[in-house]
Protein backbone atom coordinates (compact mmCIF):
# COMPACT_ATOMS: atom_id res chain seq x y z
CA UNK A 1 0.00 0.00 0.00
CA UNK A 2 1.73 3.83 -1.01
CA UNK A 3 1.97 5.92 1.90
CA UNK A 4 2.02 9.60 2.10
CA UNK A 5 3.63 12.16 4.10
CA UNK A 6 0.92 13.67 5.75
CA UNK A 7 3.40 17.06 6.07
CA UNK A 8 3.41 17.73 2.58
CA UNK A 9 -0.12 17.67 2.08
CA UNK A 10 -1.62 19.11 4.66
CA UNK A 11 -1.39 22.59 6.86
CA UNK A 12 0.44 22.13 9.74
CA UNK A 13 -3.10 22.34 12.24
CA UNK A 14 -4.10 19.31 10.39
CA UNK A 15 -1.26 16.88 9.96
CA UNK A 16 -1.25 15.14 13.57
CA UNK A 17 -5.21 14.35 13.01
CA UNK A 18 -6.25 11.04 12.53
CA UNK A 19 -7.52 10.62 9.18
CA UNK A 20 -11.23 10.27 9.54
CA UNK A 21 -10.93 13.74 10.77
CA UNK A 22 -8.51 14.75 7.46
CA UNK A 23 -11.48 13.39 5.45
CA UNK A 24 -13.94 15.55 7.66
CA UNK A 25 -12.17 18.26 7.69
CA UNK A 26 -12.90 21.29 5.07
CA UNK A 27 -10.69 21.27 1.65
CA UNK A 28 -8.65 24.06 3.10
CA UNK A 29 -6.91 21.27 5.57
CA UNK A 30 -4.99 20.51 2.42
CA UNK A 31 -1.52 22.50 1.61
CA UNK A 32 -2.05 25.77 -0.63
CA UNK A 33 -5.72 25.53 -0.47
CA UNK A 34 -7.21 28.89 0.78
CA UNK A 35 -10.20 29.52 2.55
CA UNK A 36 -11.35 31.34 -0.51
CA UNK A 37 -10.59 28.03 -2.29
CA UNK A 38 -12.75 26.24 -0.72
CA UNK A 39 -15.78 28.42 -0.49
CA UNK A 40 -15.40 28.49 -4.46
CA UNK A 41 -15.46 24.83 -4.69
CA UNK A 42 -18.59 24.30 -2.48
CA UNK A 43 -19.86 27.04 -4.63
CA UNK A 44 -19.29 25.19 -8.09
CA UNK A 45 -19.42 21.58 -6.82
CA UNK A 46 -20.61 21.64 -3.41
CA UNK A 47 -17.29 20.11 -2.12
CA UNK A 48 -17.22 21.46 1.76
CA UNK A 49 -14.98 18.43 3.02
CA UNK A 50 -11.92 16.49 1.73
CA UNK A 51 -13.49 13.31 1.34
CA UNK A 52 -15.89 15.61 -1.04
CA UNK A 53 -13.04 16.71 -2.92
CA UNK A 54 -11.59 13.44 -3.26
CA UNK A 55 -15.12 11.68 -4.53
CA UNK A 56 -16.16 14.16 -6.96
CA UNK A 57 -16.82 12.89 -10.09
CA UNK A 58 -14.98 15.06 -12.05
CA UNK A 59 -11.96 14.48 -10.20
CA UNK A 60 -12.71 10.86 -10.59
CA UNK A 61 -13.01 11.19 -14.16
CA UNK A 62 -9.34 13.40 -14.34
CA UNK A 63 -7.88 10.75 -12.18
CA UNK A 64 -8.77 7.44 -14.66
CA UNK A 65 -8.02 9.75 -18.12
CA UNK A 66 -4.62 10.35 -16.36
CA UNK A 67 -4.09 7.01 -15.25
CA UNK A 68 -4.88 5.50 -18.75
CA UNK A 69 -2.41 7.95 -20.74
CA UNK A 70 0.81 7.95 -17.56
CA UNK A 71 3.22 9.42 -20.36
CA UNK A 72 0.86 12.02 -21.33
CA UNK A 73 1.32 15.48 -19.51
Amino acid sequence: MAQIDLDKVLDKAWADKDLPAVLDAPVSALKGVSDRQGKLLDEAFGVKTVADLANLKYARWAQALATLAPDAK
